[in-house]
């Protein structure tokens, strides 16, 4: 814990501190129990959690990085190949009807490009009592019966953030990934958070904000009356 003491520690219940108040690596404070009420006070903020683990422990640490990965639905870039997945109809997409199974399928999954998860059984655990609470949702990807892709991540006002995503078959995380972006640019959604760059989300035309720039689209975000997220999809695959 040594390289965390500069770090402010926070305890259960506790309010944040300002999340421009963070480390050069963006982390704003470690500890804290993953229950709803904290959870709800972190992404109103901006802040998100992303467990340091190791072989002998798991620390939370919570992030509010210097600069922020976007999705702008207008400009989301969507492959031929993938394109022509999505309106093969070779998939089907829900929303919010298998959330445990897709967090755990995220937490385990393997991933070539990744050693072990940061998913540990405490962020399944808040999550889906965040999704209970009616925060947090997943899209499924399903082949026949079988699920075989998805994502999960939180809804608050017209503020979407993204948090993980696997598959079991080629292209699903993406078709979910797509899905997801038209379903919430339909519902009226200002902005859609994929919190930090990587490989796998580079691909959709991501774009790079200050953080200064993203908190003053959160607080409009996260307050605007007038849209709410729903499960019920109206988008068609005929529209890709």
């Amino acid at each position: 814990m040594s390289q965390y003491t500069r770090i402010l520690h926070i305890i259960d219940r506790s309010h944040f501190p300002d999340p421009r108040d963070t480390s050069e690596d963006g982390i704003l404070a470690v500890g804290g129990v993953l229950e709803p009420d904290l959870l709800l006070d972190a992404y109103v903020h901006g802040i998100f959690p992303w467990p340091y683990v190791d072989s002998s422990e798991a620390i939370t640490l919570w992030f509010s990085p210097v600069v922020r990965a976007l999705i702008e639905p207008e400009t989301f870039h969507i492959s031929r190949r993938l394109r022509q997945t999505l309106r093969s109809g070779k998939f089907h997409v829900t929303i919010d009807r298998a959330f445990r199974e897709v967090i755990t399928n995220c937490a385990t999954v393997v991933r070539p490009d990744e050693d072990g998860t940061w998913i540990t059984d405490e962020i399944i655990h808040g999550f889906c009592e965040f999704h209970e609470a009616g925060f947090a949702h997943s899209v499924e990807v399903w082949h026949d019966d079988r699920l075989v892709g998805g994502l999960y991540g939180e809804a608050l006002g017209s503020y979407f953030v993204g948090e993980s995503k696997f598959h079991f078959e080629t292209d699903a995380s993406k078709v979910a990934l797509a899905w997801l972006v038209r379903h919430l640019q339909t519902l009226g959604f200002t902005l859609i958070d994929a919190q930090v760059a990587n490989s796998h989300t580079e691909q959709f035309n991501l774009h790079i904000v200050p953080r200064e720039e993203f908190l003053t689209r959160l607080r409009a975000a996260v307050l605007n009356p007038n849209v709410r997220f729903s499960p019920t999809i109206t988008w068609k695959k005929e529209y890709f």
